[in-house]
């Protein structure tokens, strides 16, 4: 039973072929040649050999003829090559029909390599293992890319993340509200429609939202009462001071989106906001998600100049500030997610308050 177990598992270990050829002596030839080394799919048309390509699990490699009726190979490589789950698997041609304008056209929809009609079972055995080397050696190439690339984004998040809440400390002791704030945005943004990416994104962002308030002085900042216009005119600026800091980098979706929503986030959909008046739709829905997240819980959460606000009070205040302050189809979503808002504020409670 254990030698059974073991040649199973050394078959399904085997590279797995799709061979395609409308003639069945082709076919004939090329299974037998192979079947020793490779696990082997048969398609005898078009048709068939997009269905099994795209079947799971993925061929590894297609040894495809060109002249089929309906859909010839050329037709089969360029739909396989304009798919995410199949472009990356290697193509070779297999075909008497060889001419350069022929090769040339192939290799350009995507083929690795050619192998001509009659077979040379020497050159055709070369040529597959190479192309199933050269495949493997990028897709482990790809993952220590991708496994790279995810560890410097991870760090990149948790770096802005520190540096917003570095901020926030400044006139919070725990930093939490930007925990808080951030939770109710990708709520809301799901709400809304948008997609996991972008949501995640935001989420990733919103903490950003006050970063400026590093630059505001703390005789202003932590002000006990209300500011007079001076003072208030120096708090406004810590808008411009945060877009400075997070910079224009358009390679970088999270900090683009981190920059437009430090910028956006204090504008009002009346066109009453700052810094810029912009009115209605023209803010972007970024902005207008993240200034109901912000203003909520800076409502619901105990400043030097005020104490906490029930959430019914902060509620109904944003459903009273719909058209004005606030784009109220996103006003009306927001009051609908009142049970995931509250354990929010319970998840990330200020300690004294847990």
């Amino acid at each position: 039973m254990q030698s059974d177990n073991t040649h199973l598992q050394s078959s399904q270990d085997k590279p797995l072929l799709l061979i395609v050829d409308d003639t069945a002596e082709n076919i004939d030839v090329l299974a037998g040649l192979l079947k020793e080394d490779y696990r082997i799919r048969i398609a005898t048309n078009g048709e068939l050999a997009l269905k099994l390509a795209r079947a799971m699990p993925l061929p590894d490699l297609i040894l495809l003829d060109i002249m089929m009726p309906e859909i010839d190979g050329f037709e089969v490589c360029r739909q396989l090559k304009s798919q995410s789950n199949t472009q990356h698997i290697p193509i070779i041609f297999v075909t008497a029909k060889i001419s350069p304008e022929d090769e040339i056209k192939g290799l350009q929809l995507g083929a690795v390599d050619y192998i001509g009609k009659p077979i040379v079972p020497p050159i055709a055995k070369q040529r597959i293992e190479t192309h199933l080397a050269l495949s493997n050696q990028n897709k482990q190439l790809y993952l220590k890319v991708k496994e790279q690339t995810r560890v410097i984004k991870q760090t990149n998040v948790e770096l802005l993340k520190r540096l917003g809440r570095a901020a926030e400390y400044k006139d919070n002791e725990t930093g939490m509200h930007v925990l808080r704030m951030a939770n109710y945005a990708y709520i809301l943004a799901r709400s809304c429609g948008m997609s996991d990416e972008h949501a995640d994104i935001l989420k990733e962002a919103a903490p950003m939202h006050d970063i400026g308030k590093i630059g505001i002085p703390d005789g202003i900042l932590l002000k006990p009462g209300k500011l007079d216009p001076e003072e208030w005119e120096v708090m406004r600026t810590h808008v411009q001071i945060g877009v400075d800091i997070l910079g224009d980098s358009e390679d970088s979706k999270l900090m683009e989106m981190a920059r437009t929503v430090a910028l956006t986030h204090h504008e009002k959909w009346d066109g009453t906001g700052y810094p810029n008046g912009l009115e209605g739709e023209y803010i972007p829905l970024v902005g207008r998600i993240c200034a109901i997240a912000d203003v909520f819980d800076a409502l619901t959460s105990a400043r030097p100049y005020k104490q906490p606000w029930s959430v019914e009070e902060a509620l109904r205040f944003l459903d009273e500030q719909k058209n004005k302050h606030f784009d109220a189809t996103l006003v009306d979503l927001f009051l609908r997610q009142e049970p995931k808002i509250r354990e929010i504020m319970r998840k990330y409670a200020e300690p004294d308050s847990a």
